[in-house]
């Protein structure tokens, strides 16, 4: 990918318990900006997902979050300083984020994230789109995911290839190469048991 204009993280509404997620992505927010790269978030104003708008903002980036009209009591909105697009419900907030994001980050999170990640990495196996996929992999989160992706594989539940649907690092500062380098979904892991 050449041209990265704006990037969609997917993330958890809690910090979690180790602090280097949120570390991460403070780190991740001062990236943005520096690159200026636009962030789209769910639009929580809590947990790991405000940690990375508010240093996106900080930094003096440009964020954009979308939520559901009944998220927003819960979650009080998006941060100061960043563009607020309300949907009405979950379905539509997936889709407005797939629309205007040029590549996913996924980091640390609970069953939204999950939910998030698996249906991008699934529209993307079955060729609806050719977009990044990367997953910050800080301190062996993702690695049970990894493991589940493994065990549908081994189980004959999916071509091999489905693990080169997503990028996995270590750090933020890997992540920009990795959507670079990312390849094109091949069309195997669609067609392979048709």
């Amino acid at each position: 990918m050449s041209n990265l204009t704006s990037l969609c993280v997917f993330c958890g509404s809690r910090p979690g318990t180790d602090p280097a997620h949120a570390r991460e992505g403070e780190k991740l927010g001062r990236l943005l900006a520096e690159r200026g790269v636009r962030l789209v978030y769910g639009g929580g104003g809590i947990g790991l997902m405000a940690v990375v708008a508010n240093a996106t903002i900080s930094a003096g980036g440009a964020v954009t979050g979308i939520i559901p009209e009944f998220l927003r009591a819960y979650e009080v909105g998006v941060v100061d300083g960043a563009d607020e697009i309300v949907v009405e419900g979950m379905h539509e907030r997936k889709a407005k984020m797939f629309e205007i994001s040029d590549a996913f980050v996924v980091l640390p999170g609970g069953l939204g994230t999950l939910d998030e990640s698996i249906e991008i990495t699934t529209w993307k196996q079955l060729q609806q789109h050719n977009k990044p996929i990367v997953f910050v992999n800080t301190n062996g989160y993702w690695d049970p995911y990894f493991a589940l992706i493994d065990r549908v594989v081994d189980g004959g539940f999916g071509h091999h290839k489905v693990k080169e649907l997503f990028q996995v690092v270590e750090n933020v500062e890997q992540i920009f190469d990795a959507i670079a380098a990312a390849p094109e979904a091949d069309e195997i892991v669609l067609t392979s048991h048709l």
